[in-house]
């Protein structure tokens, strides 16, 4: 059965995500490109944990008492967990290939440094547990499980597509816009194959996780 569409509940997850959008553009315009050494001051981290709690608890605000709509659920298929995770991963990196190419897409966002510095461990690595383990789920539960629960009335096609367009607009990035579209757009697609957001908060961890340790092995 087709689930019913819950204007109420997508007008008031629309109001928050083009607020995320508004506000990630707006600071990028206002302050131009992070320090390059953002990764490595516990000040990202404060502002991205602060940044996450208050994003969670509208979520949790919109969605409740409806928990279903978070996807918090054992995936329909083991073997779809498999394959959708990797046609995510794979159209993510060529993309992300192809974009860097011709622009540098991790400088823009600011999180992925160019050298390492064994002084500032401490702080990189509270930095890489934010964004490796508290940004997925807290991003997962707002775009792949309330996001996509809401917009699935509307047909599966209609929702991968729009959660992968929100979900790059909301980082505020212009260079790496076709990358964060793409991998939105991935991991929706493994939400809608599994019913769950577990294995696309797996896989959108280990997507962050190589993204920052890649860039101090090139």
């Amino acid at each position: 059965m087709t689930p019913r569409l819950d204007r109420g509940r997508l007008t008031a997850w629309g109001a928050l995500v083009s607020l995320l959008m508004l506000l990630g553009y707006a600071s990028r315009a206002a302050g131009g490109k992070p320090p390059v050494d953002a990764a490595y001051r516990y000040s990202t981290a404060a502002a991205g944990l602060v940044q996450y709690a208050i994003i969670l608890g509208v979520v949790l605000a919109i969605a409740r008492p409806d928990w279903g709509l978070l996807a918090l659920r054992r995936p329909s298929s083991y073997r779809r967990v498999l394959t959708a995770s990797l046609v995510a991963l794979v159209a993510a990196f060529v993309v992300n290939g192809l974009v860097s190419a011709y622009s540098d897409p991790g400088r823009e966002q600011g999180l992925v440094p160019k050298d390492w510095d064994s002084s500032r461990a401490a702080p990189y690595v509270v930095n890489f547990v934010v964004f490796v383990a508290v940004a997925p789920v807290v991003e997962e539960l707002t775009f792949r499980g309330l996001g996509y629960s809401l917009l699935e009335p509307l047909g599966a096609p209609l929702a991968i597509v729009s959660i992968g367009l929100v979900f790059g607009l909301a980082h505020g990035l212009l260079e790496g816009l076709p990358v964060l579209v793409t991998f939105g757009a991935g991991l929706a697609f493994i939400r809608s194959r599994t019913g769950t957001i577990y294995p696309g908060v797996v896989v959108h961890a280990a997507f962050n996780a190589i993204a920052l340790i890649g860039s101090l092995l090139t």
